[in-house]
């Protein structure tokens, strides 16, 4: 029996409205309590590799105009920052049902020069003294605590939709070979252990001035040491510099997808023994 087009219309009608609240609904769960990250650079392993994929738990740190997304659709034209939507949550660097990270989280946080969402570690926290010599690191005064945990081994290929190859200690090395890099426990004060990897000495990041962590705001660090764009470096496109405390969007706690190919359909090469992962 044929519809009516009275009832086609219904039908038609009814759909756009169960798509319009679906999507209403995404957008309140994502800007509310977790947003999805997907791994694009090496700047965090050991801890976390390229095409890990995870949620930000928004609610670790309370909110601020950071916890709503940037949506940009270039297409259509739609190029709307988050803080053109909680426009009402953006000043004097404060947070809503805010509480502080701790020294040793891993979060996600909107860049200070380019709006772009970074994942780094929390290292200094307001008031510290932060320092890199000879590429160990100092917190107000101290070295932290270092021991050897054998060298990182990964091949050398394009890895995730960037398709970059990861820079190796063995270098130069053939494409298939064994990129190896040393790797530390590093021992934070308050006694959250984690790995570092070091590829070789950089004088910039290696060896660096004496960082001193202004009132709100904090100094992100990425696990791959020479190979990371985080605080060392100056505010701009090219360095992270000390990240407000309106800028966090949430804390990475546990890898709930891994793939080691271009894309998360390359099911061949996912990575199982990473699934639902503690990150620490």
């Amino acid at each position: 029996m044929a519809r009516s087009s009275s009832g086609e219309s219904s039908f038609i009608w009814e759909t756009i409205k169960t798509v319009f609240w679906a999507l209403i609904i995404a957008g309140v769960f994502r800007s509310l309590f977790f947003q999805p990250f997907w791994i694009p650079s090496g700047s965090m392993k050991d801890t976390l590799l390229v095409g890990d994929f995870l949620f930000v738990n928004k609610m670790s740190y309370g909110y601020s105009y950071a916890s709503c997304p940037n949506i940009r659709i270039q297409r259509i034209g739609v190029d709307l920052d988050a803080r053109d939507i909680c426009f009402f949550l953006d000043g004097d660097n404060t947070r809503v049902l805010g509480s502080e990270p701790e020294r040793g989280d891993v979060v996600v946080f909107r860049h200070p020069a380019t709006g772009e969402d970074y994942i780094k570690r929390v290292i200094g926290l307001p008031g510290d003294k932060i320092q890199m010599i000879d590429s160990v690191l100092h917190i107000n005064g101290e070295a932290v605590k270092m021991e050897e945990a054998g060298m990182f081994v990964e091949t050398y290929e394009p890895q995730g939709p960037q398709g970059r190859p990861p820079r190796c200690f063995n270098a130069p090395v053939g494409l298939g070979g064994e990129c190896l890099k040393e790797r530390y426990t590093e021992t934070l004060p308050n006694g959250v252990s984690h790995d570092v990897l070091n590829v070789g000495y950089s004088p910039s990041a290696d060896d660096t001035g004496v960082f001193e962590v202004p009132e709100g705001e904090y100094f992100m660090m990425g696990d791959n040491r020479d190979n990371s764009t985080d605080s060392r470096f100056p505010r701009s496109r090219d360095g992270v510099g000390f990240v407000p405390y309106e800028n966090i969007i949430g804390r990475a706690d546990r890898v709930v997808f891994s793939s080691g190919g271009r894309s998360l359909l390359y099911f061949w090469q996912w990575r199982k023994d990473r699934f639902l992962e503690k990150i620490s």
